[in-house]
């Protein structure tokens, strides 16, 4: 199957580089053109299946997987409409651990630093939740309630600490839950990737359906 790459039409812009003529025009692909998925389709859940990533596992490996083509990671990330892989991507493992002690300074702080404390789930005597389990709380929340089925007071720590590591981890991991378009599918949206691509006649930059001119450095869609 065809590189994404290679679908992203061309624009040519005047040329102000040293020792270049009136009239040269420097072409490069203009990736202010990006495939998304049609609203009907991304909005609708029965299009997609839902994924967890494995370990370092990338967008082209992701790909392979499901699509049997690498060249397809473009699909994974405008499923779940990831637009920096840098940022809403799980970091391998390595680089992890390197951004993350760069930010809290040391490995110690990192991983036994207390980042913030959250709520334990607290159940009375009948497994009613009196308390629920992940909000902020200060530290050593204390619970205090009556529990009319034992006809006693109640009094407990209802919270924990979460370490810098446990909270970064969290936020890994949810990266990691990401929904995937059905290959049934697909042909659907390499059609509209085609026709996503072309450039319409009507303004006086277009020359062709992969090209267009203008003259200054302003890319347009």
């Amino acid at each position: 199957m065809s590189n994404y790459f290679s679908k992203i039409p061309d624009f040519e812009y005047i040329n102000r580089t040293p020792g270049s003529k009136i009239g040269d025009f420097i072409r490069v692909k203009n990736f202010f053109k990006k495939a998304v998925l049609r609203d009907d389709i991304f909005q609708n859940v029965s299009f997609f299946t839902k994924y967890k990533i494995k370990g370092d596992e990338r967008p082209d490996n992701v790909a392979f997987q499901v699509y049997e083509d690498s060249t397809l990671d473009w699909v994974v990330l405008a499923s779940n409409n990831i637009i920096n892989i840098q940022t809403e991507w799980p970091l391998p493992q390595t680089e992890f651990d390197e951004i993350m002690i760069e930010k809290y300074g040391d490995y110690n702080t990192f991983y036994n630093g207390i980042h913030h404390h959250e709520t334990i789930e607290i159940k009375n005597s009948q497994g009613s939740i009196v308390v629920p389990a992940g909000l902020r709380v200060q530290e050593e929340y204390f619970i205090s309630y009556y529990d009319y089925f034992e006809d006693a007071q109640v009094n407990k720590l209802a919270s924990t600490p979460i370490t810098n590591y446990e909270y970064e981890e969290k936020i890994e991991n949810e990266k990691r839950n990401i929904y995937l378009l059905k290959p049934i599918y697909l042909n659907v949206i390499l059609d509209d990737l085609e026709e996503m691509m072309k450039y319409k006649k009507g303004s006086t930059q277009y020359k062709s359906e992969t090209l267009k001119r203008g003259d200054d450095i302003r890319l347009t869609t």
